[in-house]
């Protein structure tokens, strides 16, 4: 009897095993078969033959995940190959600080938005200097001169051919000055004013077309003038700053731009360039400088993007006075070329 009821009890395990199977093989619990354990099919069979279960193991210790992964310094090869064909450029070191900003300071006359903060950190590379020149001084009005020190005029309508008294005298002592700070520079003595005042900045342009040809080194032109200012009576005056040489011109920068119509796509560059330099004469001699004048004539500086126009004094200026002036602007140009690279 014991005999035939395990043979029965082991069949119908054998059977139940089978269908079980069966239907798991059919597909219908494919998934679920999938995820039974070897020890789990082992509970089954036990179950069915005898009606006992296995005793339950105490769980596993659970093993934590791995650590997520630390960058290190080491790159993968590709991207130092990426890196090593696209090198990331550094800006220049920073010649201006944010509080230098406040120093610059403009007359807008055109209905241009301006930034001239953001045209003091736009980045300028310059290299002034080396054996080719590099910077070009001329005059589109030449004959302009200034009253002597008794505070006459040296001249009639203060203008002279006078090169020993007229503006070119100022362009000489700037272009000194500049040499003896190792950039070298040419100097254009040409009265373009002469015998016309009329179509002066038209035979300035040709001059300036002309070196820039011959000389693709040159990286700055200055056209220097003296201004004109007079009081409520109509006399000439002229405005002065004291420094450790003496009573200096206060000069202007002059800036040109495309709102009068004219094409000059470089006026942004003229007007960032104009707003370094201003921002350096006044770090290196406080009230040095009047206002920017960004005006909507282009005064020729569409040739190139470093091209100013600088009133160096007034009328009512003494020429010695410009020539101190010319003086600081040499050492805020030599600043500003060596601060920048």
């Amino acid at each position: 009897m014991d005999t035939n009821r395990r043979v029965l009890q082991i069949g119908a395990a054998v059977i139940s095993c089978a269908l079980f199977f069966r239907l798991l093989g059919g597909g219908v619990m494919e998934t679920a078969a999938q995820a039974l354990s070897q020890q789990t099919v082992t509970k089954i069979i036990l179950f069915l033959e005898t009606g006992r279960t296995l005793p339950t193991p105490p769980p596993e210790e659970t093993v934590p995940p791995p650590e997520a992964s630390v960058p290190t310094e080491t790159q993968p090869a590709e991207t130092l190959a990426v890196l090593a064909e696209n090198p990331v450029e550094l800006p220049p070191p920073a010649v201006f600080a944010q509080s230098d900003a406040a120093l610059a300071e403009v007359r807008n006359a055109t209905g241009y938005d301006i930034d001239p903060a953001g045209a003091l950190f736009t980045p300028l590379s310059w290299e002034l200097t080396g054996d080719e020149p590099t910077v070009l001084i001329l005059h589109t009005h030449g004959t302009e001169s200034y009253v002597n020190n008794e505070g006459y005029a040296e001249s009639s309508a203060y203008r002279t051919l006078d090169e020993g008294y007229n503006v070119v005298s100022v362009g000489d002592r700037l272009a000194e000055m500049l040499s003896q700070k190792g950039i070298p520079v040419l100097h254009d003595r040409t009265l373009h004013d002469y015998p016309s005042y009329n179509g002066s900045y038209s035979l300035a342009r040709e001059t300036v077309c002309q070196y820039l040809a011959q000389y693709p080194s040159i990286q700055l032109v200055i056209d220097l003038h003296r201004d004109a200012i007079t009081d409520s009576s109509g006399n000439q005056v002229g405005h002065t700053v004291s420094t450790d040489g003496g009573a200096a011109a206060k000069m202007m920068l002059v800036i040109g731009s495309n709102y009068g119509g004219l094409n000059h796509p470089n006026w942004q560059e003229n007007f960032s360039l104009g707003v370094k330099l201003q921002v350096q004469l006044e770090k290196n001699q406080p009230g040095i400088c009047r206002p920017i004048s960004l005006r909507s004539s282009r005064f020729n500086q569409d040739l190139t993007p470093g091209m100013v126009l600088v009133e160096m004094g007034a009328a009512g200026n003494t020429r010695q006075e410009a020539l101190l002036s010319a003086e600081i602007l040499a050492q805020a140009i030599a600043d500003l070329a060596h601060g920048t690279g």
